[in-house]
């Protein structure tokens, strides 16, 4: 057989052998490096694939670790994990649940906003999910709200901080598009290619994070307005009432002067995104010692945690270069381009075909995992078809938000029944999230008719 048709078989086999491993429920970096192993070393026996390529594995691992980018994803991490420690997340819930309660749909869009809150000051998902269904469930259960919509705004609400940054996925994701960007440019002859930088994407993905808001808050609305009985009003006190100003002022400003510095450092170009992780992170701590939460516990518990969540991330990026270097030179990448280069419709057929197959993945993987796999595969592709890099990353960090929503395996689904109340039946958890990723779709297709939405602000921005 052509040693060509066999390079590509073993890639595609390979691919699918991953996904198969992985649903089977085995580890997910040891799977991507030992199934990679296993096809590398079947590719050796057919003469399609030197082992001696595996040589350039430590050189990669040495720049992953003294990637100046890169460490801003513990710093945004620890910030996020300090300040959910801090109690900040449960006092703007009881805040905004007292401001917007009385109000048809209110504590609907004070967890809305809440969740965009705190996806821009932690970006922790878990973290959010899991403090806005301990507090805010009870209180809409309590009030009367259909479960399906209190547990599906939750839920949608808490995933905000994959796509509203400081995002960690936008972080991993314009460091290999940075660089993908480059081979590709160069490649066509341009040795001064452009720079795709973190705070372009932070940039690019403020706007439809708003879009997300809105069509979240947009929904609650037409509940409120169409089935009112889903979403009644919360009594409030006239006590409550009174010191109510003071205590929104209280629960926002301190969160608020924490984004504006981490944020508007890096979009004002004052700060590279490690720098503005640090200050972040050092906000995070002064805001929890303030509220009398810093202590030698907290701390320690804090690190931890941000510890094995960067550990967690790290290793599977380690396992992805493996597939990566495996797939790539066994003639993975030539079976992608000639796949994508071949559609109908061109281009955007193209990233409107990667689109779907992410979406469809998101079913059954990670955030982390679908962006280590598919990136490296599919963006050299598509950059060469001269896709707009930061389109594409905002793009597709939207498309994996979904991820999390989505059932088999969506974590925030995972992480409300955890905290549910035992009567909760799961079903109405599952049937909450359909409406919000209905929107999700929506979103996406906003983004991929009217690209300006994403790129209109990096370009002001760099003038």
């Amino acid at each position: 057989m052509d040693p060509v048709l066999i390079g590509e078989l073993l890639s595609g086999l390979m691919f699918f052998g991953i996904i198969g491993f992985l649903l089977l429920g085995f580890p997910v970096a040891f799977t991507l490096a030992g199934v990679s192993l296993l096809f590398g070393l079947a590719g050796m026996m057919f003469g399609v694939f030197d082992p001696s390529n595996f040589g350039s594995l430590p050189n990669r691992y040495i720049g992953f670790m003294t990637n100046e980018v890169l460490v801003a994803v513990p710093l945004f991490i620890f910030m996020g994990v300090m300040l959910e420690r801090s109690n900040i997340a449960e006092q703007l819930l009881l805040t905004m649940g007292k401001l917007f309660g009385s109000l048809r749909g209110g504590l609907g869009f004070s967890v809305v906003i809440v969740g965009a809150m705190l996806a821009a000051s932690t970006g922790v998902v878990g973290a959010t999910v899991v403090t806005m269904g301990l507090i805010s469930l009870p209180a809409m259960l309590r009030a009367g709200y259909d479960p399906k919509l209190a547990t599906g705004v939750i839920c949608a609400s808490g995933t905000l901080g994959q796509i509203i940054p400081p995002s960690t996925v936008l972080i991993f994701m314009g460091d290999m598009l940075s660089g993908i960007n480059s081979q590709v440019q160069m490649a066509k002859g341009n040795f001064a290619p452009t720079p795709v930088s973190v705070g372009d994407l932070f940039a690019g993905a403020l706007l439809p994070g708003m879009l997300l808001v809105g069509l979240y808050m947009g929904y609650v609305a037409f509940k409120a307005f169409t089935d009112p009985k889903s979403c009644p009003a919360m009594p409030v006190s006239e006590e409550e009432k009174r010191g109510l100003m003071r205590e929104v002022f209280v629960a926002l400003v301190p969160p608020f002067l924490l984004i504006m510095a981490v944020l508007g450092s890096i979009l004002g170009g004052i700060a590279t995104p490690t720098e503005a992780a640090s200050v972040g992170a050092v906000g995070a701590m002064v805001l929890a010692a303030l509220r009398w939460r810093l202590s030698f516990a907290v701390l320690r518990d804090t690190v931890v945690s941000a510890a094995t969540i960067t550990s967690m991330v790290f290793v599977i990026l380690l396992g992805a270069s493996v597939f990566s270097i495996v797939f790539r030179l066994m003639g993975g990448d030539d079976l992608v381009h000639e796949f994508l280069s071949n559609l109908p419709g061109g281009t955007l057929m193209a990233v409107a075909v990667v689109m779907a197959i992410m979406f469809v993945l998101g079913f059954i993987l990670d955030t982390f995992e679908i962006i280590f796999i598919v990136i490296p595969i599919t963006a050299p592709i598509l950059l060469a078809l001269d896709v707009d890099p930061i389109w594409l990353g905002v793009l597709v960090g939207v498309n994996l938000q979904t991820s999390f929503l989505t059932p088999p395996f969506g974590f925030a689904l995972f992480y409300l029944r955890g905290v549910a109340p035992d009567g909760l039946p799961t079903s109405a958890i599952y049937k909450g999230i359909l409406p919000f990723v209905f929107l999700q779709i929506v979103a996406i297709a906003c983004l991929f008719l009217f690209p300006q939405i994403v790129t209109w602000l990096p370009k002001v921005i760099s003038g």
